[in-house]
């Protein structure tokens, strides 16, 4: 039996490669994967002794050859194909462990230049993969390390596992799937093509979840890559996230994402903020969060820009929430929020991964986007009524214009002192949104005078703005745009409220 060592990531290989020749296995390899060998005591065979050609072209040619290809591809239950092969004098090639080039960690590289990233671009390794996955039924293939050892397990049961084998190829052709996709994507960077004109989504899955928003809904997490995103948050406590604690989780850090330079606390129920603040401190800003619509913010999730200590954990842990998420956690407060057995605790920040796009599922196909702005300052604002804001209005003002870029359209936030008071998310007008929002204030007692009021489109009619008015708002922020603007600015003068328009639109449908 014949193996084929030809590996970028050499974990493991050693390890494989001693295995396979206790079991009496020949060894080929390649280049580096040869050398570590060697190094470790083995004694393998070089590939160019196989197909009587030298590595050549600094490495690009070396086993893209009959004698390599013939031996994998051979069928072993056709006579032709097997007196082919001896009368080639081709030994067939039983397994192929081949990891590739390392593209994407190439490519991600600060400074790297085009030539070095298309070196990594691997031909050969593929090539082998798709031919052993092709002939899963004669040829073990490996892609994967971790795999190895079950590899090992199986033969030395002397198993004919074909179902492995199988299930193996199926990870080798969705292995040069990704690696390709990688690849295409780098080129359309390249020419600085946001939307080509294919676009091939390749995810790895994280996890299987226990089902999806609903229990009668399977259900898995597929991360970009190992390590992206949420998947390089570190658990410290509670149970496995589900389908919903990850949506919420995402729709949490998106509406702290603008106040990373602050101290901001986000408190999120499906998917949409039922409180925000900045403050002094993590509990100070928790605080002002809270008040906002405590009621809503049972079975929530919670992130914070700011580590959390004990006196917030404790804070905290007095309500029951689904996920809490923070950039560190204090020994004290892990214990603390330890002692809520359920309570998911997570650390770290989880970012995007750069000229990352959003995708929405429709029927039969992707709509596909730019990723909504993280940064949101008051470049390009235009105060366009009779009063301007106060610097307290404007500080609030910019808050409450961060705020509402995280709330369901149509969406209505008032603010004051740093700390949202009312939120009218998701209606179906805007005046409807104005009204909830104002109701929520009112309800939970907070004092609409004096308040602010974000709007993330704009006003098609004055009545939201006499709405705002009623409740005692001295300060709108929104888009402007609407063929009533002239209308809705006389609105605002006509009850003294000062109003900026900011040319930019935030929907989040």
């Amino acid at each position: 039996m014949r193996a084929l060592l030809s590996v970028s990531d050499k974990t493991g290989v050693v390890e494989l490669a001693r295995g396979l020749t206790q079991l009496g296995w020949e060894i080929v390899s390649t280049g580096g994967t040869s050398r570590a060998l060697r190094d470790a005591g083995l004694s393998p065979r070089d590939v160019s002794d196989v197909t009587g050609f030298a590595e050549m072209l600094d490495g690009r040619v070396k086993t893209l050859h009959p004698a390599v290809h013939g031996a994998l591809l051979a069928r072993r239950d056709h006579p032709e194909h097997m007196e082919a092969l001896a009368e080639q004098k081709i030994v067939p090639i039983d397994l192929v462990a081949v990891n590739l080039y390392p593209f994407r960690a190439t490519a991600a590289r600060s400074g790297v230049s085009p030539a070095d990233v298309i070196e990594q671009i691997d031909i050969g390794g593929p090539s082998m993969l798709r031919s052993a996955a092709k002939n899963f039924d004669a040829v073990t293939v490996i892609v994967e390390p971790r795999d190895y050892g079950r590899v090992l397990a199986a033969l030395q049961a002397g198993d004919d596992d074909l179902d492995l084998r199988r299930t193996l190829a199926e990870k080798a052709f969705a292995h040069t799937a990704a690696y390709d996709a990688a690849i295409a994507s780098w080129f359309a960077q390249q020419r600085d093509e946001k939307f080509p004109e294919t676009v091939t989504l390749s995810t790895t899955r994280q996890q299987k979840l226990r089902y999806g928003e609903n229990p009668d809904q399977a259900a898995a997490f597929y991360v970009d890559f190992p390590g992206a995103g949420l998947s390089s948050l570190v658990q410290r406590g509670g149970k496995e996230l589900s389908f919903n604690n990850l949506l919420d989780l995402e729709g949490a850090l998106h509406t702290v994402d603008p106040y990373t330079s602050e101290n901001a606390c986000a408190i999120i129920k499906h998917t949409t903020p039922c409180g925000l603040a900045v403050g002094t401190s993590a509990i100070d800003a928790y605080r002002k969060a809270l008040a906002c619509d405590p009621v809503s913010a049972f079975g929530s999730v919670i992130a914070f820009t700011l580590p959390v200590d004990a006196a917030t954990a404790d804070a905290v842990s007095s309500l029951f929430i689904e996920v809490i998420v923070s950039p560190s956690f204090t020994d004290e407060a892990v214990e603390i929020l330890g002692r809520k057995k359920n309570l998911r605790v997570l650390e770290g920040r989880a970012t995007w991964t750069p000229n990352s796009l959003d995708y929405k599922r429709v029927r039969g196909g992707v709509l596909v986007q730019e990723r909504p702005r993280t940064v949101i300052d008051d470049e390009g604002w235009k105060v366009m009524t009779t009063r301007e804001p106060s610097a307290e209005e404007r500080r609030d003002l910019l808050f409450v214009w961060r705020a509402v870029a995280a709330v369901k359209s149509n969406a209505i936030v008032l603010a004051r002192d740093g700390a949202t008071i009312g939120i009218g998310a998701g209606q179906m007008s805007r005046v409807d949104a104005a009204f909830l929002a104002v109701h929520k204030a009112q309800q939970q007692g907070h004092e609409t005078k004096g308040a602010v009021l974000g709007s993330d489109a704009y006003f098609p009619f004055r009545d939201g703005i006499d709405q705002a008015a009623d409740a005692g708002v001295t300060a709108i922020v929104q888009p402007g745009g609407s063929i009533r603007d002239a209308e809705v600015i006389a609105a605002a003068n006509d009850r003294g409220i000062a109003m900026i328009f900011t040319g930019k639109r935030q929907f989040r449908h």
